[in-house]
């Protein structure tokens, strides 16, 4: 297997060939991942691809059938205990006592992690105006709404002020405000605080906008991992690269020039843009033999290089025959 550990200055998770099998499924197969201290790491994939399994052994709470996990150090099976000490968790549906308070509740989180006292009061009081609560902080729970209490979710993983926090499908269910704010906060956990994100999900433009790398996940198996410009690269060195273009002036001979350009396989128009499709990348020839020719362009993208792309095509790399079928199930948003 390809090995997808991508070297980092300062790991704290890391997993060697960690695999989970559930009768005759295997959850997570042959898993090696390093996540670097302060990254914000996005775990990509449908439901049912092992990103809640992969979390579960993180967390320790279930065992490998092979391989092992480690944060900061710490085997995740068994030095669970410490692992948990320096690890918060957000689960996609986070629930609170709904007769106590927000404050409340993060007393109650706060005592259950040894803390007390004006410590734990000042300590309350700060998460909560980190988070935007304070107003709703001495409302009953019962009264939240989602995006609410995923808010006081992020301020209850804090209170233990953990090393690493771990959240499965934040922004799901929140309004396009909500979710607004709630990446900016995920991002200033990492950038401000130093903490390590790992964040499940399946909504691509989330993990897109607020992810450092992204390991892409089908079947259980990791089939890439790096930054979006890292997983387009890697995509485009194993197919055909896809062109947008539009120049001026626009006339007859302009498709017979493209399609006498070396390394051009076709050119297709499509509404005020052509779309050229390429044996390799050719923005710097094209533009080159344009300019030549007395061409001014206007718009010129590698078309491909978003993550909604990049997870289609890795689909159909990893052998889904259904996978424009489940890639729409797993983009909407």
């Amino acid at each position: 297997m390809q090995d997808l550990k991508k070297e980092t200055g300062d790991c704290i998770i890391r997993t060697l060939g960690l695999t989970k099998r559930y009768r005759d499924t295997v959850a997570v197969h042959d898993l090696n991942l390093e996540i670097g201290r302060g990254e914000v790491f996005g775990l990509l994939g449908p439901n049912g691809a092992g990103k809640t399994t992969t979390t579960l052994m993180l967390l320790g709470l279930t065992e490998p059938d092979s391989g092992q996990a480690f944060i900061d150090g710490m085997d995740c099976t068994r030095n669970c205990l410490e692992v948990k000490k320096r690890v918060g968790y957000l689960p996609d549906n986070v629930g609170f006592y709904p007769d106590m308070t927000g404050r409340q509740n993060l007393r109650f989180t706060g005592r259950l992690n040894g803390l007390s006292g004006a410590f734990l009061e000042k300590r309350i009081s700060s998460l909560l105006e980190r988070v935007g609560m304070e107003e709703a902080a001495d409302k009953k729970t019962s009264a939240y709404s989602r995006g609410m209490r995923q808010r006081l979710g992020i301020a209850d993983v804090l209170v233990k002020d953990p090393q690493v926090v771990i959240l499965d499908e934040p922004t799901l269910g929140i309004d396009p405000e909500g979710m607004r704010e709630l990446m900016a906060l995920i991002r200033q956990l990492a950038e401000e605080d130093g903490r390590t994100l790992l964040i499940s999900s399946h909504q691509l433009y989330q993990v897109q906008k607020v992810c450092d790398r992204i390991g892409i996940f089908v079947k259980g198996n990791l089939v890439a991992c790096g930054t979006l410009e890292e997983l387009g690269q890697q995509i485009d060195r194993d197919g055909v690269c896809m062109l947008e273009l539009s120049v001026y002036p626009e006339n007859v001979r302009l498709k017979t020039l493209l399609e006498k350009t070396d390394g051009i396989l076709e050119v297709e128009k499509q509404s005020d843009l052509y779309i050229v499709r390429s044996a390799y990348d050719v923005r710097r020839k094209l533009s080159r033999i344009l300019a030549e020719n007395g061409y001014t362009i206007m718009h010129l993208r590698q078309a491909g290089s978003d993550l909604d792309e990049i997870y289609r095509k890795y689909f159909e790399k990893a052998g889904e025959t259904d996978g424009d079928k489940k890639h729409k199930k797993v983009s909407g948003a």
